[in-house]
């Protein structure tokens, strides 16, 4: 059976916790960020937990686990 291969954008964009969660960043920290307040920034570096319902749809898109 041959190997399976990896989606490389998924792979960049989330990471796999030791329990088998994932996790990844939030969007909107790229650019105009001089009118978002701190707070607002503080909380965008923060990463999202993936809900349980997608980890399987995850999982298969990371078969090695990224």
């Amino acid at each position: 059976m041959p190997k399976l291969k990896t989606k490389k954008g998924i792979k960049k964009r989330f990471r796999m916790t030791k329990t088998g969660k994932f996790k990844h960043g939030k969007a909107g920290k790229g650019h105009l960020l001089s009118s978002k307040s701190q707070k607002r920034k503080r909380k965008l570096k923060m990463l999202n937990v993936v809900d349980k319902s997608r980890n399987s749809m995850l999982r298969t898109m990371l078969p090695y686990g990224g």
